[in-house]
């Protein structure tokens, strides 16, 4: 800072340099120096600020750059770094108006708008996080991770072309970015005369004991021999990148048990058994079911209706229950959140939802989290109004989807899926969930049929709709031209219009499937083709 006295330089440049080689510590012993001479120092409230975000401290974190700012409001980063906390604290409104605020001071520094545009992601406006990424890129093109995000955004916009350049940039600038090679592989169907299969082999080859990059680089590799006809080597590629990661992240597939049956006891029968009233024009339409299995198309297919208005993959339906519960454990749901719960007033779950979720002057929204299958019970007594579909898919197609998914590796949720016979066995406590839920509240679930939407779309669609209350609306069948963006693994397929390529993926690897067939059947599961 010019003029500044050399002793308070001194500091800052040690505070700063304490950041960023993650020596909070001494990071924050500069920062109190500096404040001991001059309270007014926002620079070192926001530094504060930074130390507590980097130890977990958001809601701190919050306090010193909310002080920052008070003190110089002009500052892009201090608004941007506002954002960040604020999405980490799960307040994404605020941190997508804080993005903005940061947006329109025009920072000129890449990190701050790499900032910008991942707060912006979070929110799911990927069309900011677009700009703000393309803008972090134009002043620092040599950033893989810069590259990375932009073509993170621009594929969740549907700019594919542009998108594939940016992980090909990424990529070349550092060829062990190894999260670029999948998300590049998904980007368009490989074929004989145009895919990366020999650039992956040999990469491959050459990773070493780096577990993640095995990981990427395998998933990259299956994508693309799927594309190529080569069922075998796809599957090969899948199972020796999730058997060499699980070592590492190994399931407990008794707490998933000891989850499933929490949950039904907490909403057993009995407490479900009431009635539910007529659906205000504010009630939300939930779209749940197990990862993999259309429920980004059926969001697609909903969100085009001129009634309706996409929020995600949103978590204020959980965030909203732990609060009730007095806090959460960072799980989805546990068995102590439940017992905690107890005689919880579920009306103001509703409310604090609402308050939370609902996008001002829409008639109805849809809310997409698959994992709210969890949550049904919760929905039937905060919400009772509300609309939910469940979608179903073959259960070898479902258990296969999940297997060939590279779900993020810092959420353990999906854990399960690093085993096809664990993924046969989390299928069967899906497929009980869903059972008690039909027996509980009877004709508040939608069952909706993956394989039957393909086969009569506009049957479906019709069905679909008038569940949700909603007039018919032809644009539903035309999801494909919807301009939302798409911030799912699904990205490009809902692009396109409904066809039947996925439908019965399972027969090209049958032999491979026989675990989780053997565990689905001795279960009583129906396996005949849908």
């Amino acid at each position: 800072m010019t003029g500044a006295p050399a002793d308070s330089r001194a500091l800052r440049q040690a505070a700063r340099s304490a950041l960023a080689r993650g020596d909070l510590a001494r990071a924050q012993d500069s920062c109190l120096r500096l404040l001991a001479a001059d309270r007014g120092d926002a620079e070192a409230h926001f530094l504060l600020g930074m130390v507590a975000a980097g130890s977990g401290r958001f809601a701190n974190a919050l306090e010193f750059i909310d002080a920052a700012i008070r003190l110089d409001g002009s500052c892009a980063a201090y608004h941007a770094h506002r954002g960040r906390c604020l999405v980490a604290l799960q307040r994404v409104g605020e941190a997508a108006a804080a993005a903005g605020r940061a947006l329109a001071l025009e920072p000129a520094d890449a990190l701050t708008l790499d900032t910008i545009g991942v707060v912006f992601s979070h929110a799911n406006d990927h069309a900011r996080a677009a700009q703000a990424f393309a803008g972090a890129v134009r002043l620092d093109p040599r950033h893989p991770g810069y590259q990375f995000n932009l073509g993170a955004a621009l594929r969740f916009t549907g700019d594919f072309t542009a998108a594939g350049q940016a992980f090909d940039a990424a990529i070349a600038l550092s060829p062990r970015f190894w999260k670029a090679y999948p998300a590049r592989s998904e980007l368009r169907r490989q074929t004989a005369g145009q895919n990366h299969i020999a650039q992956l082999e040999s990469l491959l080859a050459n990773a070493g004991p780096d577990t993640d990059g095995e990981l990427h680089l395998r998933h990259a590799l299956a994508k693309e021999y799927e594309d190529l006809g080569d069922a075998a080597s796809a599957f090969a590629h899948l199972a020796a990148g999730k058997a060499r990661k699980r070592r590492e992240l190994p399931y407990d597939a008794v707490r998933d048990q000891a989850l499933f049956a929490a949950v039904q006891e907490a909403f057993s029968v009995a407490r479900l058994a009431q009635p539910a009233p007529a659906a205000p024009t504010a009630e939300p339409i939930f779209v749940v079911g197990m990862p993999r299995t259309g429920t980004t198309l059926v969001e697609r297919i909903l969100s085009s209706h001129p009634d309706v208005a996409p929020v995600g993959e949103s978590k204020n339906l959980q965030l909203a229950v732990h609060r009730a519960a007095g806090g959460g454990s960072g799980e989805v749901l546990d068995p102590g959140i439940l017992r905690r719960l107890g005689d919880a007033d579920f009306a103001a779950i509703g409310r604090d939802y609402l308050a939370a979720t609902a996008p001002p002057g829409a008639a109805c929204f849809v809310d997409k989290m698959p994992l709210n299958f969890l949550y049904v019970g919760v929905i039937r007594l905060a919400l009772p109004a509300a609309r939910v579909i469940c979608l179903r898919r073959h259960p070898l197609d479902t258990c296969l989807s999940n297997f060939r998914q590279l779900f993020a590796l810092n959420f353990s949720y999906y854990g399960y899926a690093g085993d096809l016979g664990d993924t046969a066995r989390y299928y069967l406590l899906f497929d009980r969930l869903i059972a008690h839920w039909r027996q509980a509240a009877p004709g508040f679930v939608h069952e909706l049929s993956y394989e039957a939407l393909v086969a009569d779309q506009e049957g479906e669609t019709r069905r679909l709709l008038e569940f949700c209350g909603l007039r018919w609306d032809a644009a539903c069948l035309r999801f494909e031209d919807n301009a939302e963006p798409v911030a799912t693994a699904s990205a490009v397929q809902v692009r396109e219009p409904l066809n039947r390529r996925s439908v019965g993926r399972w027969r090209r690897y049958e032999d491979a499937l026989a675990p989780a067939r053997a565990i689905l059947e001795a279960a009583g599961i129906d396996l005949s083709p849908a």
